[in-house]
């Protein structure tokens, strides 16, 4: 609760909401408790027990070195709710703080499932296909990597669009330059047999053009090209937004086209809400974590707590275990 540009003041809000919409679920508020309880003595659901307050008596700051933050911040709110998880007092962890620090500590402190090399960055991205949305990883989290780490952050990827969408055959792609099969570099075309011969839902290459119109549920790449094409991605609506606000303002006639086409542009400013896809999944970890934007709003917040309750529900960390136990004695059960 205390990590973040917004802080608790923001968050409160979204887990008051998160609590209103799902009767089971309970909420561990880790951080410090001179900051947290004038915003939770008078909240009815502190009062009855379902917003537990777990002490934390530092922070992991925006511009912490994740190596520091690791050896030299033991008690702060990220790793005491890392910590809950790995002692079996929560089911997940969510945190909206340095990325950096929470893969690193959560590796720490949780080391990742049997016969997972990496664990990879994953969260949704608005599609224009029926689903809305298509899932993306590794972005950001593994700069160099093998055709083997590719492939099972496919097998990651495939086993957590199933989980959010219920489709048991999500379709799966790589990220390419090109969609025939020689286009390249090595790391891609020697990715394309191990997929090939798996059990996975695999439909060939998607081009970075093709994220927001292909007709996959998983994309797959590094993390440089993820990361970039992510950010890539979000900078791009950005731009919209501004030229579209820009040349509605030039004149009196564009002011008024503006008046008339204001419930087309609602509509696509609500379809494009980056914080409808808040929540990056760390993925490959013996507990859920869940990674929330720095900048998240109440609504941001919220949704990336609705992503860490249905991976609870639908028991993706078993899922990963079974699914990597199996491929280590030669058998695929996609």
């Amino acid at each position: 609760m205390m990590s973040g540009d917004n802080g608790a003041q923001e968050f409160l809000p979204a887990v008051v909401n998160a609590l209103r919409t799902h009767d089971n679920l309970i909420v561990l508020a880790v951080g410090k408790e001179e900051v947290l309880m004038p915003f939770l003595e008078n909240e009815p659901f502190f009062k009855s027990g379902r917003i537990e307050l777990v002490p934390a008596t530092e922070v992991v700051e925006m511009d912490d070195a994740p190596q520091s933050a690791l050896r030299n911040k033991k008690d702060s709110s990220m790793r005491v709710a890392i910590n809950c998880v790995k002692d079996g007092k929560a089911d997940a962890a969510m945190s909206a703080g340095n990325t950096g620090a929470l893969l690193a500590t959560a590796k720490f402190v949780l080391k990742t499932l049997p016969g997972i090399m990496r664990p990879a960055i994953c969260t949704s991205i608005p599609s224009l296909r029926s689903r809305g949305y298509v899932h993306m990883l590794d972005l950001g989290a593994n700069v160099d990597v093998t055709p083997e780490h590719l492939y099972q952050f496919a097998v990651m990827g495939s086993l957590l669009s199933s989980a959010v969408s219920l489709d048991p055959r999500p379709k799966v792609s790589l990220m390419n330059i090109g969609t025939e099969a020689m286009k390249g570099n090595e790391l891609v075309r020697g990715t394309v047999p191990l997929m090939e011969a798996s059990d996975l839902n695999y439909v060939g290459f998607t081009e970075p053009d093709g994220i927001f119109f292909d007709d996959v549920d998983v994309i797959v790449s590094d993390g440089f090209t993820g990361n970039i094409a992510l950010k890539t991605l979000e900078g791009t609506v950005k731009m919209i937004v501004k030229q579209l606000s820009n040349s509605f303002k030039k004149n009196l006639f564009t002011k008024c086209a503006a008046v008339v086409s204001m419930p087309v542009l609602k509509d696509l400013k609500n379809g494009m809400d980056p914080r409808k896809h808040n929540g990056a999944s760390l993925l490959g970890l013996r507990g859920i974590v869940v990674k929330s934007h720095g900048n998240a709003d109440r609504i941001s917040f919220q949704n990336a707590i609705e992503i860490s309750v249905k991976l609870v529900e639908q028991q993706i960390i078993e899922k990963m275990r079974k699914q990597f136990e199996s491929a280590e004695n030669g058998q695929l059960d996609e």
